[in-house]
């Protein structure tokens, strides 16, 4: 069924006023032997009193309209330089501190986002949290019941981590909505971008950081940042519009709000899913578009707010999913490909934050590779956290999988490294360490 096209929003072209925030920064608690905890409390303590003496601000701005070019085009073959901001390296620096003092154990568990089965806080999961060092837990709507209960868990998945842990979620709205046992539902991405109006996104976006907040959410694996080239089975609904512009208007006023609220936005499906016909989750799409026809659809949103000179814009974390696009790599799915993830999204667009992929279990890939062989190949390619897991077991013989490709060389200790280095510093931004 086709859909006939809504009246193209125009988005202003306000710039953000800039103000200031204090990060809060809590103590790395470890439960280790008294000497280790003394060594690393010390070395946190100067790390602590270095950010504070340097002045621990991060920079907020509010939402005052979408801000964005009337066309966007770039060269495929060139690199991006982004200016780092000087207060993401302190963090950096500060991550990677923290890094040369953990065991590898500490690393490799800090790259997995695990989910569970149970409706509640189980031995299992804290199995994962404990004594694995899970970097973070996603939970679904069927581990978020009242306020009570995912507040409760919550409170006890942080209170058995040794590092705090990324909590997230994707509400999307629409029929990705994981809070309607809690909360009233929530419109759709298209249903927000045929109101042609990009402030009620930034509504739905300050909303869900809210209601997020309230239950103990940290991060929210959206919005959903495709552009919708067919109408295909995984993203009818999910998008913001047809064409870069639109996406670039709705997500990007959805995401300044979640985050200059408190909660980390995680834009995908990098490279793109708007062209795809196959449902991800029941095998792998293929999407036979040109090089050239790629970067300016499919990739533009995700170069634009990479490259966003606004903080709140720019995402704290990017998704990568199981899509193969031959015209750029034809052998591997694109959050196995260090094509798209390394050369793409890293050197070529300048992404420095924490690239996730998308659940590894998911049919795209676990007809071609198991979970630990896919998690391996998505460590090598770029990413860093890992998302599939969900049981102890599974957690123990991927952790197993990956000291073996790191005996045998197929894994680097660098990338490990420069991995629990992304993630520790988006937790000293948004968390505190």
């Amino acid at each position: 069924m086709m859909h006939s096209k809504p009246n193209q929003a125009q988005p202003t072209d306000n710039h953000h006023d800039a103000v200031t925030s204090a990060l809060l920064d809590a103590p790395l608690c470890r439960k280790k032997s008294p000497q280790r905890q003394e060594t690393l409390s010390l070395l946190l303590l100067i790390l602590t009193m270095l950010l504070i003496m340097g002045g621990s601000i991060l920079g907020y701005t509010f939402f005052r309209g979408a801000h964005m070019p009337g066309q966007i085009s770039f060269p495929a073959g060139t690199t991006s330089h982004v200016q780092l901001d000087p207060r993401q390296t302190k963090y950096q620096r500060m991550a990677a501190r923290v890094v040369a003092h953990m065991t590898l154990d500490e690393k490799l568990g800090q790259v997995f986002m695990v989910s569970y089965a149970t409706p509640t806080y189980a031995s299992d999961l804290e199995h994962m949290i404990f004594q694995l060092h899970a970097g973070g837990v996603i939970l679904y709507q069927s581990q978020i019941n009242t306020l009570a209960q995912v507040r409760h868990d919550i409170t006890e998945m942080q209170r058995h981590a040794r590092i705090p842990l990324l909590i997230s979620t994707d509400e999307e709205g629409g029929y990705v909505d994981r809070l309607t046992n809690i909360y009233p539902s929530r419109p759709s991405a298209r249903a927000m971008y045929l109101t042609g109006d990009p402030q009620v996104a930034a509504q739905a976006g300050h909303q869900a950081a809210h209601d997020l907040q309230t239950l103990g959410i940290t991060v929210n694996l959206a919005p959903d940042s495709d552009v919708q080239v067919v109408n295909g089975p995984d993203q009818l609904a999910r998008t913001f519009g047809s064409t870069p512009r639109s996406v670039i208007a709705f997500a990007g006023a959805y995401m300044q709000a979640l985050q200059q609220d408190g909660v980390i936005a995680c834009i995908k499906h990098f490279p793109g899913l708007g062209a795809a016909t196959t449902d991800a989750h029941l095998g792998l799409p293929v999407v036979q578009r040109t090089k050239e026809q790629i970067y300016a659809t499919e990739l533009a949103p995700f170069y634009y707010f990479v490259q966003s000179h606004h903080a709140w814009e720019q995402p704290g974390m990017i998704m990568s999913t199981d899509v193969l696009m031959p015209a750029i790599d034809a052998t591997f799915p694109a959050e196995l490909s260090h094509i798209f993830i390394t050369d793409i999204l890293r050197k070529q667009f300048g992404y420095n934050g924490v690239i996730i992929t998308d659940a590894l279990s998911m049919e795209g890939i676990a007809h071609s590779w198991n979970t630990t062989q896919a998690a391996v190949m998505a460590l090598k390619a770029g990413n860093d956290m890992i998302l599939g897991i969900s049981n102890a077991q599974q957690m123990a013989e991927a952790i197993r999988g990956l000291k073996v490709a790191l005996q045998r060389g197929v894994l680097s200790q660098t990338r490990i490294d420069e991995a629990v280095t992304h993630i520790l510093t988006l937790k000293a931004q948004h968390q505190g360490l």
